[in-house]
């Protein structure tokens, strides 16, 4: 017998007796007995050791999404958003207008206020803040009294929306709400800041506190102190100073937490590491060519996912990248103000590994130009680019060519393949539109007031009317495939470095191979002017699954290490098979003590 025929022979023989272990193992189990879910190990028979499973793709849809108008008057045009844990959405644009589609309900008093003209005292009794219930699409007036308009915020470690800044009587003002009820309203805090901080970034730092950055004439920091409290001083930062230009294009700067707690920071076309606790630059990064990234040119940044499902032992085996997309040129806005000559946006997407020693900038070019418009991180690890114009900037009749259709990124397909165009609202979403993911995974689109009031009869009305957008992966015909959280059985309150369990079904089981499931947390950001403060997906690390009954999962997970991977706080957390996300789960990452 030949040397080959005697490994067929053993091969041979080796499958047939683990078909008979297999047959009798299916034999042999009970049922509802907890068994490890298949992982398929292929065998390299050179080297005769396991192999780790193959990866199988996501599935794949040629389904380009769906836009379902879900209220046809909020009242408020959302100029800023932010999901609270409640699954309410907390919207406001601006008491300037002094009018908005939704009034105070009886019995509310107006607010009275100094007209700037007149000099005479007035009543407003409209609300420029909402409640928007994600489940029932209905409406809660709020009330602010003093300016919000391009203010900034977050969500602290217990809920509590902090917003801070504005224009006029509100560059110095801290607003906060929490608790969804009757009666729940902002409490505002005049004076709470030391500088004003109109058209300013609030971030999140690594223990769950708040740094606001920069504003309108405004070339410094301060940290936001305890409710009732005054800010105690602002740090002056040559970073922003420096970066304004004759149209500023350095407001609303991009502000992203690193795992490492330091705090990237990237305005006009320029970007630096801070650390929030010593105040000293760390480093700083290659310039961005191209053009201007920050209002009132206006791109979109955001952080790609933070994979934490490697062996990250270390807070330097991190990686943190960060993607940048669209804009315009320095001059685009002075130009749009006097002369109504509208630049083309620009149409290229940059990334920037910033923990690489040597960082550099990778450039590749978007389906179509894009300036004013989200980057959302979506529960699969992919980016939504979604709102905008082709044309202009930020500003008051400064933008034209509404760019309708959202497009797709997958960060981890190969260059030149990341791109995918979706079908194309009818509406127009430009300055002062905003989205939101939501826990079903449908996007939440509203706002666009691209003028000084609400205006009815115009090219591009004031919009109060709300869409929803799905994503491919809410494709119908994947809903066999997509899990569903048993949160009675799942843990809600995750602390740092410990371990916890999630269980989930899936309408169609089967065999899963090792890297078919994965579990993402999403922080709902606090989004305004084409860019969401605080966003990020983190990929959890976890374990095997476990088949508790038929159709019925468990997966053990390990909560972030690092504060400064995932600040303290709630978030959405998903199960995400194949590419398709479950429903969102709250939970709140609490600190051990």
């Amino acid at each position: 017998m030949t040397p080959l025929q005697k490994v067929l022979l053993i091969l041979t023989n080796l499958l047939f007796l683990a078909s008979v272990d297999a047959k009798q193992i299916r034999l042999t189990i009970p049922s509802r007995v907890e068994i490890a879910f298949p992982i398929l190990e292929p065998i390299d028979q050179k080297l005769q050791q396991p192999l780790l499973a193959i990866k199988r793709p996501d599935f794949e849809t040629e389904f380009n999404g769906k836009w379902e108008v879900i209220n046809n008057d909020s009242g408020v045009s959302a100029m800023q958003v932010i999901l609270m844990p409640t699954n309410k959405i907390i919207v406001y644009d601006a008491t300037v207008y002094r009018t908005s589609r939704l009034r105070y309900p009886e019995g509310v008093p107006c607010v009275q206020y100094i007209d700037m003209n007149s000099k005479q005292q007035l009543q407003d009794c409209f609300a420029h803040a909402m409640e928007y219930d994600i489940e029932t699409n209905q409406v809660r007036p709020l009330k602010v009294t003093v300016d919000p308009w391009c203010s900034s915020g977050g969500l602290a470690p217990d809920g509590t929306l902090i917003s801070s800044g504005g224009w006029n009587d509100g560059e110095k003002t801290l607003r906060y709400i929490r608790d969804s009820c009757p009666n729940c309203d902002f409490r505002e805090y005049v004076d709470a800041l030391q500088d004003p901080r109109w058209y300013a970034t609030q971030q999140i730092l690594a223990n769950g506190e708040f740094m606001v950055i920069g504003g309108r004439k405004a070339y410094s920091y301060e940290f936001i102190p305890k409710e009732g409290q005054k800010s105690a001083k602002a740090f002056f930062f040559p970073f922003l100073y420096e970066t304004s230009d004759i149209d500023e294009n350095n407001l609303y700067p991009f502000t992203h937490l690193l795992p490492d707690e330091n705090v990237f920071i990237f305005a006009n076309n320029r970007s630096l590491l801070l650390n929030p606790n010593t105040n000293k630059v760390v480093r700083t990064f290659p310039v961005l060519p191209g053009g201007s990234r920050n209002y009132p040119a206006s791109g979109s940044s955001t952080l790609l996912p933070i994979r934490l499902d490697y062996n990250n032992t270390s807070v330097q085996s991190i990686k943190a990248e960060v993607m940048i997309c669209g804009g315009n040129t320095p001059d685009a806005f002075i130009i749009a103000e006097s002369k109504k000559i509208f630049l083309p946006a620009l149409q290229d997407c940059a990334r920037m590994v910033i923990t690489d020693p040597i960082p550099a900038w990778d450039i590749e070019v978007m389906p179509s130009r894009r300036t004013m418009g989200d980057a959302l991180n979506l529960p699969n690890g992919q980016i939504l680019l979604i709102n905008g114009a082709k044309n202009g900037t930020e500003g008051w009749w400064d933008a034209e060519e509404p760019n309708f259709e959202p497009v797709l990124y997958s960060p981890d397909k190969p260059k030149g393949q990341r791109f995918k165009v979706l079908n194309p609202s009818a509406i127009a979403r430009m300055y002062h539109s905003s989205s939101a993911v939501l826990p079903s995974g449908k996007i939440w689109v509203a706002g666009s007031n691209t003028h000084n009031t609400y205006k009815d009869v115009d090219k591009f009305p004031t919009e109060t009317r709300v869409e929803a957008f799905y994503p491919p992966y809410l494709d119908p015909n994947l809903d066999k495939y997509r899990p569903q959280i048993l949160q009675e059985a799942s843990a809600k309150i995750l602390r740092y470095r410990v371990r916890f369990e999630v269980q989930f079904s899936i309408p169609e089981g089967g065999y899963l191979v090792k890297d078919d499931i994965k579990v993402t947390m999403y922080s709902p950001p606090f989004t305004t002017h084409g860019y969401s403060m605080n966003q990020r997906l983190v990929v959890l690390k976890s374990g095997i699954i476990i088949q508790v009954t038929k159709g019925v999962y468990k997966v053990g997970c390990s909560a972030p290490r690092f504060a400064g991977a995932a600040p303290p706080g709630y978030y959405l957390l998903f199960v995400v098979h194949r590419g398709v996300p479950s429903q969102g789960m709250w939970v709140q990452i609490q600190n051990a003590a």
